[in-house]
C-alpha cells in the first residue's frame, strides 16, 4: 500500500513543469509488449544448438552476414547515445525531485519504448543480437557488477551487513551515486541488445526485468526513482531471475544452480537489502524463518550442494570490497593528476 501511494501522487506543487505519472501506465506498456513477444514467436527460423561449453550462447545464427551484425550493432549505439545524452541533459539542467515527471523524463520513456520496440522488430527481420560478436560473459558481468555498485551506492543509507555501514573509502559513495547513472544505462541498454527477441521462460523473464529496469532509469531526478518499495523489488527481482534461469538451463529439471542462485540471493537480500525496507517487524521474521526452513528443507536432502552456498555468499561481498578500493584508485589517480595539473600553471 505504501509504494502504490509513494508512486501515485501526480504533481509537486511547487514545480509547474512536472507532468503527471501513474506507475500502471508503463506495467500496461510492458504487458503488452510482453504480450507481443508471446504472441509472435516463435522467433527463430532455423534449429537452436545445444551448448557446446559454458558460456557457448545458442540464441544467435548459425550464418550471420554483415549486414545482420551492422543493423544490431547501429540500433544499439543509437540507443545508447540517446540515453546517455538525455542523462547528460538532466545532470545540466539540476533538475529538483519531484512527484511526477519532467519533460526529460518523458523523453526517456519515449526512447527507451521505441528502441524496445524496433528490437522486437529487428529480430524478426535480422535476429541477431549482440550476441554474436560479444561473450555472453560480459553481459552477465555487467549486470553482476550493476549489483555490487549498488551495495556500495547504498551503503551510507542502508549499511551492508544488518545495516551497519561497511568501511567504504570517503568520496567513494558520493562519486558512486553522482554518475552510477551512466554505468547503468550501458549495463541494461548493452544487456538488453546482446539477447534477440525469444519466447524461453528464461528470456522472457529477463525482457521483463530489462523493461522495468528501462522504466527505473528513465525517472530519473523523480520520487519514483528513489521509492524504496520500487528500488527494493528492483534488486529483489534478480534473485527470482536468477533461479529461474539457472532452474531452466539444466534440460528444464533444475540443476544444482537454481539452489545456490535462489538461497544466496535470499542471504544478500536479509543481510543487505532488507534493512534499507521499512518492513514491519513480523514482516522481517517470515522473510527470514521462511529462507532458513527452505534452505534447511532443500540442503538436509542436497547435502552435496552445501558447500556451495557460502561461496556465492562470500563472492559477492569480497567483489564489493575490491570494486569500492578499485574506485577509490581512481579517484585518488584523477585527484593527483588535477594537482599536478593546477601546480604546473
Amino acid at each position: 500500500m505504501q509504494w502504490n501511494m509513494a508512486l501515485s501522487d501526480n504533481f509537486a506543487v511547487d514545480e509547474p513543469r512536472v507532468l503527471p505519472w501513474q506507475p500502471w501506465w508503463a506495467l500496461l506498456f510492458i504487458a503488452i509488449v510482453m504480450g507481443l513477444i508471446m504472441l509472435l514467436g516463435p522467433w527463430e527460423s532455423f534449429e537452436l544448438q545445444p551448448r557446446a561449453f559454458m558460456f557457448d550462447y545458442p540464441w544467435k545464427l548459425p550464418d550471420p552476414s554483415v549486414f545482420s551484425r551492422s543493423v544490431v550493432w547501429t540500433l544499439y549505439a543509437c540507443h545508447q547515445i540517446g540515453i546517455w545524452y538525455l542523462i547528460r541533459k538532466a545532470q545540466s539542467q539540476n533538475l529538483k525531485y519531484v512527484k511526477g515527471l519532467h519533460s526529460i523524463n518523458v523523453q526517456a520513456l519515449l526512447l527507451n519504448a521505441v528502441f524496445i520496440c524496433l528490437h522486437i522488430v529487428q529480430t524478426r527481420l535480422t535476429y541477431d543480437g549482440l550476441a554474436q560478436d560479444v561473450p555472453e560473459f560480459s553481459a552477465l558481468a555487467s549486470v553482476a557488477l550493476m549489483l555490487f555498485v549498488i551495495i556500495i551506492m547504498e551503503n551510507d543509507r542502508r549499511g551492508v551487513f544488518f545495516g551497519k555501514r561497511a568501511l567504504v573509502p570517503s568520496g567513494v559513495g558520493p562519486m558512486v551515486r553522482k554518475y552510477h547513472g551512466y554505468y547503468f544505462a550501458w549495463a541494461i541498454t548493452y544487456t538488453f541488445w546482446y539477447h534477440p527477441v525469444a519466447t524461453t521462460p528464461g528470456h522472457l523473464m529477463g525482457f521483463f526485468y530489462m523493461f522495468m529496469l528501462f522504466v527505473q532509469g528513465s525517472l530519473f531526478m523523480t520520487r519514483a526513482h528513489v521509492n524504496r518499495w520500487w528500488t527494493g523489488f528492483l534488486e529483489f527481482f534478480v534473485v527470482i531471475h536468477g533461479a529461474t534461469v539457472a532452474w531452466f538451463a539444466v534440460a528444464g529439471q533444475g540443476g544444482p544452480n537454481w539452489a545456490q542462485f535462489l538461497f544466496g540471493g535470499l542471504g544478500i537480500f536479509i543481510v543487505t537489502q532488507m534493512p534499507g525496507i521499512a518492513f514491519k517487524r513480523w514482516h522481517r521474521i517470515a522473510i527470514v524463518v521462511g529462507t532458513l526452513l527452505g534452505a534447511v528443507i532443500y540442503y538436509s536432502l542436497n547435502v552435496e550442494q552445501l558447500q556451495h552456498l557460502p561461496r556465492v555468499l562470500l563472492l559477492r561481498y569480497v567483489l564489493v570490497a575490491i570494486l569500492a578500493a578499485l574506485i577509490w584508485l581512481v579517484m585518488r589517480a584523477l585527484l593527483l593528476q588535477r594537482r599536478r595539473g593546477l601546480s604546473n600553471r
